[in-house]
């Protein structure tokens, strides 16, 4: 197998919300940039504060504007993960963001986090458990990824502010659910997932 010429990174989040999309990123890079490591500070999007992950995301469009990195963002709605599965929904978002990237497969090393995986024709892949922890270029996808999709549950929150998208970003605290409970659904609600609470 030849050298590959690039490096993609992908991560996803809004997986287990009961409100709101699921997003995926892909971030590429030449591969003899990413082998000088060049973002030592990153790590898993959840384990880094508000503040630093709003600092990355913006790091993150600089260097896109300046060529140093690309990458593509897909989100499924809260109607797709109904109608196909969150499983679904989330390869789809995997294969959509590697045809925007338009990159050749045979010169791409993919790195996947958890259980995610490319399309077979990306031979060179390789999908690594906590990947958004171990491997710096997964965690900027967490961070773009979450970041994105965080900004849009709180513009949501301004719509329907009872439900707490603000803080909680669609996920099922104890305030999301009683909210459920007394003020019914949304089109944002997932309604595969909230018989698990309701």
């Amino acid at each position: 197998m030849k050298k590959p010429l690039w490096v993609i990174g992908i991560d996803e989040v809004g997986r287990g919300p009961l409100a709101g999309p699921v997003t995926v990123c892909a971030v590429a890079i030449p591969y003899s940039n990413y082998k000088k490591g060049m973002w030592r500070e990153l790590t898993d999007s959840k384990q880094m504060s508000p503040l630093a992950r709003e600092r990355w995301y913006k790091e993150g469009i600089k260097l896109a504007k300046h060529n140093v990195i690309a990458y593509a963002l897909t989100s499924r709605t809260a109607q797709t993960i109904d109608t196909k599965g969150i499983a679904a929904c989330i390869r789809e978002c995997v294969v959509s963001n590697l045809k925007k990237l338009h990159l050749p497969p045979d010169e791409c090393l993919v790195l996947l986090d958890g259980g995610l995986k490319a399309p077979a024709e990306y031979t060179n892949q390789q999908t690594i458990i906590r990947g958004d922890s171990a491997e710096q270029i997964i965690s900027f996808a967490s961070v773009i990824a979450k970041v994105s999709r965080d900004q849009f549950m709180t513009k949501q929150h301004n719509v329907n502010p009872e439900y707490g998208w603000n803080t909680n970003k669609g996920y099922g605290t104890e305030e999301h659910t009683e909210a459920i409970k007394k003020h019914g659904m949304t089109a944002l609600h997932r309604k595969s997932f909230l018989s698990r609470v309701i």
